[in-house]
């Protein structure tokens, strides 16, 4: 169900309504009110799309609760629309009043008025129409709002005038931006969050005409025009007019150059004039203010001409539009110089606001149009997950971000934007993009080279969209799979994420950052520096959360091995930005106890950029800084101390800004750490090359989604499956074989993509582009028969293939307490017991972590890990046909019961379901001889120590492992266990003998 409220704050939306009070004079020619809802009992309550009011809301509680109540002192009839709310998220109603009828023609008429019951809390309420487009759930949301603060009934009158389109959500957006009032499917209420209250409203009704200053406007063909010096700016001028009607009277624009930092005369000849469109003008016609500037030979700052419009007859544009002359001559424009050269220039010629600007980002669902973008120097802009432009297409994508560029050249030294995103498998905010499997998956292909393509396959994606910064990987080390980011890590060992760091190189290119500029490149984000996989469960104090945003209680030396190290390799590979994580860090002995990382100026600046060198720049997490203990000015200049270059301040950009600016005023920030913050990130946007190349560059835009892309995802897949289980060879299938399908992750797409895709939750369905494992499996030519729910008849089938796990879910939301766990459900159970009850059975378990199976274990014939294989379900297909073998190994111990958790290979105590880099394969014969051949395979080992030979070492541990797996499949035990995953750490940092020496230890414990 489209929702009609903002998914996060109603404190978006605009300013304070003007309040008309009971019994306002009406004017002596307007029309009778045309009522819309008189509550006494002829609008049902439904649920959409169906014609009625309805309610809405964040989660189970937050939809407020609706009556119709007679009341003796209802403003019309005897009835009015009642309720109760206690809204935490988001919540309110809807009065979808034309869902399966014609739309409403409100074009005639100035504006809606209702009454309401006033509780006096000084609250805002956000009222929004519905208009245009096919029906209510495909129209474009306006808005505005009114303020709850008087007593007892009042009418609100709500001129149509004051309705502004809805730049933070929209179900579909995009028709045409007008509000033609020709097409009008319902309203909706946004009510207050946070407070227990309650409501009454009564009689909605149509008042007063409509003047043509309604049903027309006058529009620019942008907001600002830059211009080099000398040249002319054309401001084009256009009118338009509800349902594209000609116009009942004239027009008037007068126009004046007016104020600025240009100087007229001097900088540009004088500009003033006026423009008519005539009374029978078409809609849409346009006229051209022509804007010339002068030249001179001095070396300049970008100077402002804003064109002050005075409209006559329709409402005038919502800004003032800007001809801008560019900034020329000075040195950091100069593209031959140095970077160190470009940034120091620039540097020196800033105002302590413009680098507290700089230092500043904001989501691009509160900057609204952009203007503040110019006004506030902002540095920055994100995109959250889940906020996309509509429709949600790379044109479009690239289209919001050039417009927002745009406003950057309205200021005084032009510097662009730097727009980020999480695109952490993928441009995974984009319908129709590639869709990686999740880290977990790329850990468990143990395959630095296709970690490093799949990094590739992004950032070429997500580059072609106009955005040069990536908010990935995650190189956190999970260590408790109770943890609801388990799957954004590559695995359990730090050593495998190390490995896996390739991503970098396909991300970013060249170590020197040389290759940035490209239009296939991004800016790469290491984090969340420093322990956000080792909290502790039930250490979360957010929200409801057991576990992700807690605390890591570790030793010096432990941080040092497991959680740092991924850090340092980081650095080494180049990586241009480390964002803080959210969680404390609490090091045992060093009297200080749980610090929360965006303050902890000993790791960020001391470790990070001082020990380990690191050159780029640090960003906050999504306020982060608001969890910090003190008022909010201790909250900037802790952090900002600690060594946070850049604060991801959503909505809050603001306040950051001023705040900065005052604490650096008070000396409480040194202009030694502004200039060290804003330096650090000039340099990454002089190497993106964004001076030169601010706007998206779209040329690879045709390749997003391609099969080239797909196939590299698909790949990624396939070597992501593990082979836990493989009774009697019952896999690969047969195309031969009747193969019955059932579970509930055999058919759902956004199942097996998981969260962060197209939203931030992700959700079940059909959400983008891709293939189903069931979809792969019949593209593959297999004979597939699928019943989710394993409800169809089980006989004459050659064998069943069962595909159960999760359903979507992102950071702590997903946290085991918080409403989850490691069990199926019990549907998938009863699928799984149905199907390998009657025949030879498969099971494959789509998840972010394992789940438990142990009870089940015995009556299942192979058993695959398929973790969050992304768009390509081929890839699964492909394994379970043969087509490719299966080679992937556990990135994280599979456990046997929660209770066990945490379980991670080198511990003393380690008995797992099966063990840390467990996976069998089908790639190739096992090695036969046994202890013999496992002997000459450690003198090999040995020799490949030696000699350095990576290649030759990694060759007999691999083989080594195959001799011995085969071996422990029958049965595993804590004897066999610990020195098997133990010997692929040591495989991965590089000790082949210890390596090969471990597995025959296991081998003999068999």
């Amino acid at each position: 169900m489209r929702r009609t409220a903002l998914l996060a704050s109603a404190a978006l939306l605009v300013g304070l309504l003007p309040l008309a009070a009971a019994g306002t004079v009406a004017a002596a020619d307007d029309p009778a009110p045309v009522p819309v809802d008189r509550f006494e009992g002829e609008v049902p309550f439904a649920t959409q799309p169906a014609e009625g009011i309805f309610t809405w809301g964040g989660d189970a509680d937050d939809p407020p609760t609706l009556a119709l109540t007679a009341r003796s002192d209802a403003p019309e009839g005897d009835k009015v629309l009642s309720g109760d709310y206690d809204i935490s998220g988001y919540g309110g109603f809807t009065h979808d009043f034309a869902a399966g009828s014609p739309a409403h023609d409100w074009s005639a008429r100035k504006g809606i008025r209702f009454w309401w019951d006033g509780q006096n809390n000084a609250k805002k309420i956000s009222f929004e129409i519905k208009d245009g487009g096919a029906n209510g759930e495909a129209s474009e949301l306006w808005t505005t709002s009114f303020t709850d603060d008087f007593t007892g009934w009042k009418q609100i009158e709500i001129p149509f005038t004051d309705f502004v389109y809805r730049t933070d959500y929209q179900p579909v957006g995009g028709i045409d931006q007008v509000l033609g009032l020709t097409q009008m499917w319902g309203y909706a209420l946004t009510l207050p969050v946070g407070v227990q209250g309650r409501f009454a409203m009564d009689d909605v009704e149509l008042y007063g005409k409509a003047d043509q200053s309604l049903r027309a406007s006058v529009t620019t063909d942008s907001a600002v025009y830059p211009v080099k010096e000398g040249a002319a700016a054309t401001v084009r001028l256009s009118v338009a007019t509800t349902g594209s009607a000609p116009l009942d009277e004239p027009v008037t624009v007068a126009y004046e150059g007016a104020g600025g930092t240009a100087e007229s005369g001097k900088d540009y000849a004088p500009v003033k004039g006026e423009v008519t469109f005539p009374a029978g003008t078409v809609s849409g016609t346009s006229r051209t203010i022509r804007v010339s500037t002068l030249k001179d030979r001095s070396a300049e700052a970008a100077e402002t001409i804003p064109v002050k419009l005075t409209v006559t007859g329709a409402k005038a544009p919502a800004e003032t539009p800007q001809v801008v002359i560019d900034a020329h001559g000075l040195p950091y424009l100069d593209p031959k110089l140095p970077v160190k050269k470009r940034v120091a220039d620039l540097l020196s010629r800033m105002s302590l606001e413009e680098k507290a600007g700089q230092m500043t980002q904001a989501e691009r669902g509160a900057v609204g149009a952009g203007g503040d973008i110019a006004s506030y120097d902002l540095g920055s802009l994100l995109s959250g997950g889940g906020s996309t432009p509509t429709p949600n297409t790379p044109a479009a994508w690239a289209k919001m971000i050039d417009g927002y560029q745009l406003r950057t050249q309205a200021t005084r030294y032009q510097i662009p934007l730097i727009y980020g995103v999480d695109a952490v498998h993928g441009h995974n905010n984009l319908t129709g993009a590639t869709i990686m499997p999740h880290n977990i998956g790329i850990g468990a292909t143990r395959d630095p080279g296709l970690a490093e393509k799949a990094g590739a396959v992004t950032a070429a994606e997500v580059r072609a969209t106009g955005i040069p910064w990536d908010f990935a990987p995650c190189l956190c080390v999970t260590r408790d799979e109770r943890w609801g980011r388990s799957y954004e890590s590559f695995g359990e060992d730090p050593a495998l994420v190390k490995s896996m760091e390739t991503v970098i190189q396909g991300l970013q290119g060249a170590r020197d950052g040389s290759d940035l500029k490209d239009d296939d490149k991004v800016l790469a984000t290491a984090k969340h520096f420093v322990g956000d996989g080792g909290t502790e469960y039930g250490s979360s104090t957010t929200g409801s959360y057991t576990i992700d945003q807690g605390v890591t209680k570790v030793t010096r030396q432990q941080l040092e091995a497991v959680h740092l190290a991924p850090y340092q390799t980081a650095v080494d590979r180049g990586i241009g930005t480390v964002m803080p994580s959210y969680s404390s860090l609490d090091i045992l002995g060093d009297g200080q106890g749980p610090v929360k990382m965006h303050a902890r100026a000993d790791m960020i600046n001391g470790v990070l950029k001082g020990r380990m060198g690191f050159d780029g720049f640090v960003i906050s997490d999504w306020n982060a800084i608001d969890q910090l203990p003190g008022d909010y000015a201790s909250h900037v200049r802790t952090s900002v101390n600690a060594g946070v270059d850049m604060m991801m301040v959503p909505y809050s950009y603001k306040d950051f800004r001023t705040t900065l600016v005052d604490e650096a005023n008070a000396g409480r920030v040194s202009a030694k750490r502004i200039d060290d913050a804003v330096s650090r990130i000039l340099t990454q946007k002089f190497r993106l090359g964004l001076f030169e190349k601010p706007y998206a560059d779209t040329s690879g835009a045709a390749k997003i989604g391609s099969t080239a892309h797909r196939s590299v995802a698909r790949q990624a897949a396939a070597e992501s499956q593990v082979l836990l289980k493989n009774s009697a060879g019952v896999l690969p299938l047969k195309k031969s074989q009747k193969v019955y399908v059932a579970g509930s992750n055999a058919d759902d797409l956004g199942n097996q993509t998981g969260g962060w895709t197209i939203t931030w939750q992700g959700s079940s369905g059909k959400i983008t582009d891709g293939t189903t494992i069931l979809e792969g499996m019949e593209r593959a030519g297999g004979d597939v028969t699928y019943s989710k729910d394993a409800s169809a008849p089980t006989g004459g089938y050659d064998v069943g293939v069962v595909v159960v796990g999760e359903t979507p879910y992102a950071e702590g939301v997903g946290d085991v307490g918080n409403g989850n766990d490691l069990e199926l459900t019990a549907a998938d159970k009863a699928a799984v017991d149905k199907v390998c009850a009657a025949m030879k059975c498969a099971v494959l378990i789509v998840s972010g972590r394992p789940q438990l199976i142990g009870d089940r274990l015995g009556d299942i014939d192979a058993l695959v890990a398929s973790w969050l294989p992304g768009t390509e379900g081929d890839g699964v297909a492909d394994v379970l046909y043969g087509k490719r073998a299966f080679t992937g190994q556990l990135p994280v111990t599979w456990p046997k019961s929660e209770t066990q958790l945490p379980i991670n290979v080198g511990d003393t105590a380690y008995d797992p379901q099966f063990p840390y880099g467990w996976g069998l394969t089908t790639l190739t014969k096992v090695p036969e001889g046994g202890s013999a051949t496992l002997k000459a395979l450690a003198l090999l080992a040995g020799a490949a120590d030696r000699t350095g030979s990576d290649r030759v070492g990694r060759s007999a541990v691999a083989k080594a492992r195959l001799l011995v797996q085969q071996k422990l499949s029958s049965g595993l035990t804590p004897a066999t266990s610990k020195p098997f995953a133990d010997a692929d750490h040591l495989l991965l940092t590089g000790h082949y003998a210890e390596a090969v020496n471990k597995l025959t230890q296991a081998y003999r414990a068999a």
